[in-house]
């Protein structure tokens, strides 16, 4: 855990240790991951995205639609690290 960041359990309400949490296939083996968690049966009603190497850091909530758009401008290369 990285003390320079907020320990990240919750976010608007969603529980996110207890999330499934899923690594990107196209992770490739380097340390430039990411992290999908589906809430769209929970309050929330989207997506969860996180860095794989701070999994108590922060995470990023997303609309469905803002998670299309998300993965449409990463497959794009508009998106960079």
């Amino acid at each position: 855990m990285n003390p320079n960041l907020p320990q990240c359990t919750t976010l608007n309400g969603v529980e996110l240790s207890s999330v499934q949490w899923r690594k990107s296939s196209f992770s490739g083996g380097n340390d430039n991951c990411v992290e999908i968690a589906d809430l769209r049966s929970t309050q929330y009603a989207g997506f969860a995205v996180r860095d794989s190497k701070l999994l108590d850091g922060p995470a990023l909530l997303l609309s469905p639609e803002g998670f299309r758009s998300f993965v449409q401008h990463a497959a794009d290369g508009d998106i960079s690290a």
